[in-house]
């Protein structure tokens, strides 16, 4: 498989229509049809289900897509790495973050890392633990923020200063906003939106206790905003960290007894890294 006739593939996948992915990629229908029947052959699968009106992706059509993203973004990144190397430091630098107070940390050293080195990008990916580790383990991240629970038993890390506090996210004319705290006990019976990582699920098993059977989950989430919206229509109370004023509509309300989680830096052991990441791990260390 070519990179270029992947890129023809995805053009096709986006645009649903050979014509339209044609004119974009500044090639004849005759020879982009051609690429993708020589592709379909390749690998000895159909890519494509073709109606009147448009094209849909197969199931396989669907898994090549994921791949061939992967595979394009990792060639872009190299790419990039490469032709940014001179005299002054240059390059991008990517980072998956999951939803945590240490970005906060994290901002900080990326804003007193680009006064030294201004010619540096940085590429923040937002998602959840297990997302950041399965696209540093592709080659797409160079490193991850990760929020506690998580396995990181196969990766070099550091440790950051600050921690989580757990909490609920209610409605502000709630009867439970009238709490300073809420107890496992609280929330039985309330339809709650947890996170559908099983390590976190796991973690606030152990906080609820003997009151964990008896609990109602309305939904689960990776994203707080999207929990947050969910609270404002009504669907329940949001099981999340700490992570400042979402909403003048919500109230965060502590957990009690105290649940608290820690954050990592991590990354790939024995990794061989670009000048600039190599640079900006050294600066991460020191400020610590």
């Amino acid at each position: 498989m070519e990179l270029r006739v992947l890129r023809y593939f995805l053009a096709v996948a986006q645009e649903e229509n050979i014509t339209k992915a044609a004119a974009l990629l500044h090639l004849t229908q005759p020879t982009l049809s051609r690429q993708l029947m020589q592709l379909e052959e390749e690998l000895g699968t159909k890519l494509f289900r073709r109606s009147q009106y448009r094209i849909i992706l197969t199931e396989d059509g669907m898994l090549l897509r994921r791949r061939a993203q992967e595979l394009v973004e990792l060639a872009d990144k190299t790419q990039r790495e490469f032709s940014r190397r001179d005299a002054e430091l240059s390059g991008e630098i990517a980072i998956g973050c999951g939803e945590t107070r240490s970005m906060t940390f994290l901002s900080q050293h990326i804003c007193s890392f680009r006064r030294l080195h201004p010619r540096v990008q940085f590429r923040i990916y937002s998602a959840t633990a297990d997302d950041v580790k399965e696209r540093i383990e592709s080659g797409l991240l160079d490193m991850g923020l990760l929020a506690e629970p998580v396995d990181i038993s196969r990766y070099a890390f550091q440790r950051l200063p600050q921690k989580d506090r757990w909490g609920v996210l209610v409605l502000k004319d709630s009867p439970m906003a009238e709490r300073e705290s809420v107890a496992p006990a609280d929330l039985v019976g309330v339809p709650l939106l947890m996170s559908g990582r099983a390590e976190v699920r796991g973690e606030l098993a152990s906080w609820f206790g003997d009151e964990y059977g008896r609990i109602q989950v309305a939904a689960t989430y990776n994203l707080i905003l999207n929990a947050a919206n969910m609270v404002q229509n009504g669907v329940g109370v949001a099981l999340g960290f700490d992570l400042g004023n979402l909403s003048d509509a919500l109230r965060f309300i502590p957990l009690s007894p105290t649940l608290e989680s820690g954050t990592v830096l991590a990354w790939k052991k024995d990794q061989i890294f670009s000048p600039a990441v190599e640079q900006f791990h050294r600066h991460i260390k020191n400020a610590n």
